[in-house]
């Protein structure tokens, strides 16, 4: 017969707690060794304080298998306190994936501005332009603020023309494009960005800029590189090979490796 004692107890207890333990180590080791093996990892952040759009699951696998066939890691989080000079450190990149509104203390918009000024990579898709509107620096790092989008419908066709067809983002992409999306208008552009792309605001109904619509930029700013493409509303937006190799060349812009 066994009898359980106080002692009893308490030795199952710890037994457990320190098998518990050494799971989470091996289990952070092995993430480790993993992303030691690829040839850079990003942090896809797609927490949302406002409008969450249903195409962030979409987005999370479409980057993951870009990471897979890439060589790089990727790894998914919703959560602010991420951005800690420690957790950071660990990426080459952030990607902003459809956030929406304010999201951070000032602790963690601190630890992100060291991140970019040590050199960090950020890359914003879509409504990353509808994030932290009320932090100048986060403005100017994206590139822009959201104003509003056409609605009825808010997706429809347009023509992009592409700006600049040297850079990773846009070398695959036909001289005028056109696709169906959300196009947002602006209430602050940044002069300071690289225009890659244009909506021909001729092809649709909607522009608040008409003539000179900026849809992807590029720029250097505080130390480190960003990249961001308002495309990428819709959930079909990431199974379509063209906007999949637009947003890796964003990547690869912002990690360096371009």
């Amino acid at each position: 017969m066994f009898i359980e004692t106080g002692s009893t107890i308490s030795i199952l207890l710890l037994l457990s707690f320190t098998v518990l333990l050494l799971g989470c180590e091996d289990s952070a080791e092995e993430e480790a060794a993993v992303m030691a093996e690829k040839d850079f990892a990003v942090l896809v952040f797609s927490k949302t304080a406002g409008w969450r759009h249903d195409s962030i699951e979409a987005g999370q696998k479409a980057i993951e298998k870009l990471g897979a066939d890439n060589g790089f890691s990727v790894t998914l989080t919703e959560n602010s306190d991420y951005f800690t000079p420690e957790h950071l450190s660990i990426y080459d990149a952030v990607i902003f994936l459809n956030t929406t509104q304010t999201l951070f203390d000032d602790n963690q918009r601190e630890s992100f501005k060291q991140y970019i000024q040590n050199g960090g990579g950020f890359v914003g898709i879509h409504s990353a332009t509808d994030t932290e509107c009320d932090w100048p620096w986060y403005v100017r790092l994206v590139g822009a603020c959201f104003d509003n989008h056409p609605n009825d419908p808010g997706v429809r066709d347009a023509i992009i023309d592409v700006a600049d067809s040297s850079h990773p983002s846009t070398e695959m992409l036909p001289q005028r494009w056109q696709r169906s999306d959300e196009w947002y208008n602006f209430g602050f552009i940044s002069e300071d960005i690289n225009v890659l792309l244009k909506l021909d605001t001729d092809s649709y109904e909607g522009s608040d800029h008409p003539g000179n619509h900026p849809i992807a930029w590029y720029h250097e700013y505080d130390g480190g590189r960003s990249f961001y493409t308002a495309l990428g509303h819709t959930i079909e937006s990431y199974s379509e090979d063209l906007f999949l190799q637009h947003l890796l060349g964003g990547i690869l812009y912002a990690v360096e490796q371009d």
